[in-house]
């Protein structure tokens, strides 16, 4: 017996065992109660401290029957991992004051994308669904750069298409074939959410998802695609919260705080945020009596908060790796962490539309959110998949910029100095998926100015490359952070 299994006398999370547990840790509605009416692509962190919650919370406030069926578009064991709890798992909030823990019981089923394919084209064509989320990261969507369009050369997307339809491997291809499947059905409607971060991300899904049936072999693709304009909708919206990856230690302080084994908690900070697009085709659960919005247009909100908190965030990551620390938190209590993060909202808020939220408002309430001591996000985290993020956290503000942009140059500068390889990949242990072409600009040994060009252009962004007073601005902070300094 282990120590864990001293402190947790009762075993392990379940239905029965919650059943148990003090009202306040106990979920906030009876997950036999409710049906599954939501299908969610994605069974990550993020998800189940999110959208579950707010889920969770207007199935009890309103007495409906809100379940979710997540779907895992790869990792087949996190499924079987929420399947032994009966799909229950809690979540922390971490306060300064402390943490505080309870279980959430929104999600009624799990199923892997492939290998219960039957079960989720099923679901999606159920006149009772009628709503799907998905986080599963920008690069899932497989879009052109810069566009709505779908990449139909990329090599998963191509071979989705040449596949049949109970062997596709991409979300976008199952989604759409579940999608056909509906209208093949009954054509009743349905609603689908990203909650991805990326601009536009409403019109970035129905792009994608139009282009594939478009693209198709499918017979009656034409009427598919005339009935996804009419009785598909796809609101776009904005996420907020931030949830670090869960680790060993969260784990075995959720499973204590609990009496419980919990094999699946997340730990997030108290704020969050849901903005979304008021135009649902269908049904969908009252999110906003816990706070969500429902409003005519994101693009202000979903502007501000990717270029002032998902902006911020990635320039300390990139800054706070190359001098020697591993979180948001440590950068945050350093001499130099709140101060730049304050003149990068400032200098970045001056290329956010008039008329829009408050910024400054926005900026008093991150500063704390970044420092809170009991949140432990890693830099390397944030700062994988730069190629993807940067285009629309940095570039966008680049180029509106009307005056110099030090502090974006000097972002960018932290990104150039992480993309450089050592034997095992990036310098600072992040992931892309154009590792290999950031490295090879590396290799040759190249001007450094050429160099930032040629990283900008491997990111989508070839006009600010040819801004030669750009690339040597950024060449030029390169030195003092290969030697750990943040200078500004």
């Amino acid at each position: 017996m282990t120590a864990l299994d001293r402190r947790s006398p009762r075993g392990q999370l379940t239905l029965a065992t919650a059943r148990k547990l003090d009202v306040s840790l106990r979920p906030l509605v009876d997950p036999r109660a409710l049906k599954p009416r939501i299908v969610h692509f994605g069974l990550g962190a993020f998800h189940r401290a999110h959208q579950a919650v707010y889920t969770e919370a207007a199935a009890m406030r309103t007495g409906e029957p809100w379940g979710i069926t997540v779907v895992a578009p790869r990792s087949e064991a996190t499924v079987t991992a929420l399947r032994a709890q009966d799909c229950l798992y809690s979540v922390t909030e971490r306060r300064p004051g402390g943490p505080r823990t309870r279980v959430v019981g929104a999600i009624v089923d799990a199923l892997r994308m492939r290998r219960d394919v039957d079960k989720v084209d099923g679901l999606l064509a159920a006149p009772a669904t009628t709503v799907v989320t998905l986080t599963v990261t920008e690069k899932a969507y497989h879009r052109r750069s810069g566009t709505t369009d779908l990449d139909t050369a990329a090599p998963e997307i191509a071979a989705d298409l040449a596949a049949g339809v109970r062997d596709l491997r991409t979300v976008v291809g199952r989604l759409a074939g579940g999608l056909a499947a509906r209208y093949r059905a009954h054509g009743a409607p349905i609603s689908v959410v990203s909650c991805d971060n990326a601009a536009a991300n409403g019109a970035v899904l129905r792009g994608v998802v139009r282009g594939f049936v478009a693209a198709s072999s499918w017979p009656d693709r034409s009427d598919v695609l005339a009935w996804l304009d009419n009785s598909v909708a796809f609101p776009s919206s904005v996420v907020d919260r931030i949830v670090p990856a869960t680790t060993g230690e969260d784990e075995r302080a959720a499973s204590a705080a609990l009496g419980l084994r919990d094999g699946m908690p997340v730990v997030g900070e108290p704020y969050r945020q849901w903005i979304l697009e008021d135009c649902f085709a269908a049904a969908r659960p009252r999110w906003e009596l816990d706070g969500a919005l429902l409003v005519p247009d994101v693009a202000p909100y979903q502007l501000m908060k990717l270029r002032l908190l998902n902006g911020s965030h990635s320039a300390l990551a990139y800054l706070g790796l190359a001098a020697g620390y591993g979180t948001i938190r440590e950068v945050m209590h350093t001499r130099w962490g709140e101060r730049f993060v304050r003149s990068f909202c400032a200098e970045v808020a001056r290329t956010l539309p008039a008329g829009g939220p408050d910024a400054e408002a926005y900026v008093e309430d991150l500063v704390p959110r970044f420092r809170n001591p009991a949140m432990r996000h890693l830099l390397r985290q944030i700062g994988s998949d730069g190629s993807l993020k940067l285009p629309e956290r940095w570039f966008g503000a680049l180029r509106e910029s009307a005056t110099p942009a030090p502090l974006l140059e000097l972002a960018l500068a932290g990104w150039v100095n992480a993309t450089r390889p050592d034997d095992l990949g990036p310098v600072f242990g992040t992931t892309d998926p154009l590792a290999e072409p950031l490295a090879r600009c590396w290799y040759d040994r190249p001007d450094p100015v050429d160099l930032v060009g040629r990283l900008l252009r491997l990111a989508g962004a070839a006009d600010l490359a040819e801004r030669t007073d750009l690339a040597k601005s950024v060449a030029a902070r390169l030195p003092a952070l290969r030697a750990g300094r943040v200078e500004f």
